[in-house]
């Protein structure tokens, strides 16, 4: 297929059973629970199933058979989008339905499937992708697909009265910001990074804290006023605004850093969810900033799937 062509809806297709190949249609209507008449509609994280016909054509060429749209329980067979490279919390928009990536490939269910039964293989829990409904609407073949990555927005925060009047150079967020790029660039995700310094000041504190979560920012991290001094208000505002504390983040670093500085368990900063916003909290030195950031980016991407309700392990 030529790279230029757009990618397509090849069938739509479905079942009453579960367990069962799914017939084609000439469209479906998607609602809340997927496609409306399916099997597989529910509420859950896979609402809807996308099968490439290129995996299709590939499986019929190791098995020595041919098959068709919907044979392998799919509700959607797509063409020309290499489903495979698309990311948990990517969109795809077809026709007025916006669906949401939620899971790449299952778990196979052997002799519960009948194409397993019959090949001792599927194609579909390695190469098929399942997603929920964010609008629903029909979705006939011939169909247009357009993939719109997830783009992570990440909003760093430096409190720091003298980085603020000029008087020292700001070295934690920019630290910051390289390494959160690092980290998405890896994951294979795009992210959006923007970067502000503020004094140590409790209500513009709470008002960017307020102004992110109302915008859906998916990640907020904080440097410097972790301390006990007068002016250290950071780990207090965040308390203030965040729904759940993610206490164990912290006190693991802590306790990690702290066995080997003590002053390290001086540091008050804490981390949780506000919204569907992430905040994270770390002290202002670059130091520090590098130690927070390799702790806290190890169970990260699992933290946003959860946040987000998908159950990826």
């Amino acid at each position: 297929m030529n790279q230029l062509e757009q990618p397509t809806v090849i069938s739509v297709n479905i079942s009453e059973k579960k367990g069962t190949s799914k017939s084609p249609v000439d469209f479906v209507l998607i609602n809340e629970k997927g496609v409306a008449g399916d099997a597989h509609a529910g509420h859950w994280n896979r609402q809807v199933s996308l099968l490439a016909m290129e995996s299709i054509l590939k499986f019929d060429e190791l098995s020595h058979r041919n098959y068709l749209p919907g044979d392998f329980a799919e509700n959607i067979t797509t063409q020309g989008i290499d489903l495979l490279k698309l990311k948990p919390l990517d969109c795809l928009l077809i026709g007025e339905a916006r669906l949401e990536v939620t899971q790449i490939g299952k778990r196979c269910h052997g002799e519960g499937c009948e194409i397993f039964r019959e090949v001792g293989n599927c194609v579909m829990p390695k190469e098929g992708i399942f997603c929920r409904v964010i609008f629903g609407g029909p979705i006939r073949a011939g169909d247009a697909i357009h993939h719109h990555p997830k783009i992570f927005r990440v909003h760093i925060i430096t409190l720091s009265d003298r980085a603020f009047r000029g008087e020292y150079e700001d070295l934690s967020g920019p630290k910051s910001k390289e390494l959160i790029a690092d980290f998405f660039k890896e994951s294979g995700y795009p992210c959006d990074i923007s970067h502000q310094i503020i004094p140590d000041d409790a209500q513009r504190l709470y008002n960017l804290l307020a102004t992110a979560k109302n915008e859906n920012i998916d990640l907020v991290f904080t440097t410097g006023g972790t301390g006990i001094g007068h002016r250290d208000i950071t780990p207090d505002v965040t308390l203030k605004m965040i729904d759940k504390e993610i206490p164990g983040i912290m006190e693991m670093i802590r306790l990690k850093y702290g066995e080997q500085k003590p002053n390290a368990l001086l540091s008050r900063a804490v981390a949780g969810a506000m919204g569907n916003t992430l905040v994270f909290n770390m002290p202002g030195s670059v130091k520090a900033v590098n130690e927070y950031t390799h702790e806290i980016f190890k169970s990260l991407k699992h933290t946003i799937y959860m946040l987000h309700g998908l159950e990826l392990h």
